[in-house]
């Protein structure tokens, strides 16, 4: 089944398109953007979801994913099939967009400098701006806010530019987009609220879906950490300081950050991650987000040859 690219030169030009683009455009308009026609799905079937009853709220949840998903893949394996009849200079940047859509490497970290810049404006504007980024109590002192943008920049790595990315290699742009639909129905439903039963379903396929990329983001961030002087500090908190009763994946790219820059990151009431060797201060921001930018641009150029490699294996 054609699920990425015939011909190993576009294979590798669409993913360095892809982040060409990202990096020089950012995000599309809502009307043009996946992840917003996700949400939308998500939400009308949400309206009709039954209340009040756990088991066919689980049930419902199921469906939910498996309509937003199969949906998302189809619409990618729709697009492939198009793509296939083009000509190469139409097909690449049309796919590269395409692909683009799926990831975001320069909205991670524009989020994580808003944060920065507000902090220098007091602890009011900076907590508005985390309010965007994170769903944290709206009293956190600096230090506090400080730890829940690294915390959100290090987990999102994962989330907005490793996982999509991957499965791009391995299953083209209906592999990406399953994935990004999978992650949107997890941070819509997958909450301990009254949302629990029927998120079930799409938090426990987030974990699925994320095991293996958050692993790969750990080990990124190790070996972004070599060239800072950090990586055995990196590894040590890679190896001892995730903590699975949060989840499989939750704190394991948080850990190797906080290792990574040697500080403590804390969610209070949680865990703490890391150990507190300097302040958390807007500088430590700053020192996360450039691995996160060079990390998220070694998964580009990773990618961009795995997907090239991998179509000259299957199509020669």
């Amino acid at each position: 089944m054609p699920f990425v690219p015939h011909d190993w030169r576009l294979a590798l030009a669409t993913v360095l398109l892809a982040g060409v683009i990202d990096v020089l455009l950012g995000e599309p308009p809502n009307a043009l953007h996946p992840v917003v026609w996700m949400g939308r799905l998500v939400g009308a079937m949400m309206r009709r979801r039954p209340h009040s009853r756990p088991r066919a709220e689980f049930v419902y949840g199921i469906l939910i994913v498996v309509v937003t998903a199969g949906a998302a893949f189809a619409a990618g394996l729709a697009l492939t099939l198009v793509l296939e009849r083009l000509p190469w200079w139409l097909a690449l940047p049309v796919g590269a967009y395409a692909l683009k859509t799926a990831f975001s490497l320069r909205g991670l970290v524009r989020a994580g400098r808003d944060v920065q810049r507000a902090l220098a404006s007091g602890t009011d504007a900076a907590r508005a701006s985390l309010a965007a980024l994170v769903s944290r109590s709206p009293d956190l002192d600096p230090p506090l806010i400080v730890s829940a943008t690294i915390e959100s920049l290090a987990e999102n790595l994962t989330d907005s530019v490793v996982s999509p990315l991957l499965y791009y290699t391995l299953l083209g742009l209906p592999g990406a987009l399953a994935y990004r639909a999978i992650n949107t129905m997890d941070a819509m439903l997958g909450y301990r609220d009254e949302r629990e039963y029927v998120g079930k379903a799409a938090a426990r396929s987030d974990d699925t879906a994320n095991w293996v990329p958050t692993r790969i983001t750990g080990l990124l961030l190790v070996a972004v950490s070599a060239l800072k002087g950090t990586a055995g500090r990196a590894w040590w908190a890679f190896r001892t300081q995730h903590q699975p009763r949060y989840g499989p994946n939750k704190t394991l790219a948080i850990a190797t950050m906080a290792g990574s820059l040697g500080v403590r990151l804390e969610k209070p009431g949680a865990y703490a991650l890391g150990t507190a060797d300097r302040p958390l201060t807007g500088e430590v921001i700053d020192d996360a987000v450039w691995r996160v930018w060079v990390a998220g641009g070694a998964t580009v150029a990773l990618a961009a040859g795995l997907a090239a490699l991998l179509t000259w294996a299957v199509w020669g």
